[in-house]
């Protein structure tokens, strides 16, 4: 991976606060609201974007990586990193615990949301790290635990002509209490192939 520059958690805003915040030199520690969430529409047919994403800019030819640590151990707890155009065009992509399973996956939004999602509960307990690489036309998704080998998540359509912003993100959907430890945040060159 190329050369990254650490984002410093002061850089960020948040789309909406967090019940609680607590920051230290190497990690940031965020608690969720009860019923936090971001999805448009499919399936359900609702309507929730009420996460909590501390942003900074992405620009195309840019990467950025966030790594975190989380108890998952409620339905639904999510964490990750979330790129946003506006309310109607964004993308997050981690983990989300659901159904007594850790699932790996992306939200595509364009006016609607799309799920795509595997199991890694071998990941349980790990430091995870998603990766999200902006290109002209697409961002690009990559995840690993640990120090193993990197993943790719996810291609997915993004507009390159739009200015964006990404950084660390999570919701409580269905409980208050869920705390976050975020580890890393950095930027650096957009990964230049898939394969």
């Amino acid at each position: 991976m190329p050369e990254s520059d650490i984002i410093s958690w002061a850089e960020g805003s948040w789309t909406h606060a967090p019940a609680d915040l607590a920051s230290a030199a190497e990690h940031l520690d965020v608690t969720a609201v009860e019923g936090s969430d971001a999805w448009r529409h499919t399936a359900y047919g609702f309507v929730h974007d009420t996460e909590h994403a501390l942003l900074a800019p992405l620009a195309v030819g840019e990467a950025m990586d966030v790594s975190f640590r989380a108890p998952w151990d409620g339905q639904f707890d999510q964490a990750g990193i979330f790129v946003r155009i506006d309310d109607e065009h964004w993308i997050k992509a981690g983990i989300e615990y659901a159904d007594d399973h850790l699932g790996l996956g992306a939200v595509v939004t364009d006016i609607r949301s799309d799920w795509s999602v595997g199991y890694v509960d071998d990941w349980h307990g790990s430091e995870i790290t998603v990766r999200v690489s902006r290109w002209p036309d697409a961002v690009i998704v990559r995840a690993r635990a640990d120090d193993g080998d990197w993943r790719l998540v996810r291609v997915a359509p993004f507009d390159g002509d739009a200015a964006a912003s990404a950084g660390p993100f999570l919701a409580g959907p269905t409980r208050a209490g869920l705390v976050v430890r975020f580890t890393r945040w950095t930027r650096s060159a957009a990964d230049i192939a898939l394969h």
